[in-house]
């Protein structure tokens, strides 16, 4: 299947590739996959796929670039580079607007501003609880299970909820 791939089609097979730390977004909705290139050579064609982290040192893309490898092998495709690309760095302006409201539906408060927003003394001051809606949240610790994520509690319906940080 190598030699006849295209870049549509290595991008159908990645959407199949997911988060290992949040499952409903993709590598796709998240916007971590910068590029896919179709290298021909010697009558074979390697496929390249360029990732950046959503945090440089984030532990989670040794898993994502296993999964990649794997959802393109799985499909006969026999001749691949991952590659990390670390610059310029990884926004929550590359997520999808699916993957937006896949986090929201899942749980999670999504980013909410563009990243070169201007934001008041306390960025996060106003993040709407994912339940309920209030905005009548609290900050509970900067930092969630992963370094993507932040706690907050809503003191309206008392739900605690995590955030994906802007950036």
């Amino acid at each position: 299947m190598s030699a006849s791939i295209t870049k549509d089609q290595v991008y159908h097979l990645l959407q199949s590739v997911t988060d290992p730390e949040v499952p409903v977004l993709t590598i796709l909705d998240l916007g971590i996959v910068r590029n896919v290139e179709l290298i021909e050579k010697e009558g074979q064609t390697s496929v390249k796929v360029t990732i950046t982290p959503t945090y440089s040192g984030c532990p989670a893309m040794d898993v994502i670039s296993i999964n990649i490898r794997m959802a393109l092998l799985s499909n006969g495709i026999r001749h691949i580079e991952i590659a990390s690309q670390l610059s310029p760095a990884w926004t929550s302006d590359w997520m999808s607007e699916e993957g937006k409201r896949k986090l929201k539906e899942y749980g999670i408060a999504p980013p909410y501003k563009k990243a070169n927003e201007a934001t008041g003394l306390f960025e996060e001051d106003a993040v709407p609880c994912p339940r309920c809606g209030s905005e009548n949240t609290q900050l509970v610790s900067q930092f969630g299970p992963t370094a993507c994520k932040s706690l907050y509690k809503c003191l309206s319906c008392f739900e605690p909820f995590e955030h994906f940080k802007c950036h």
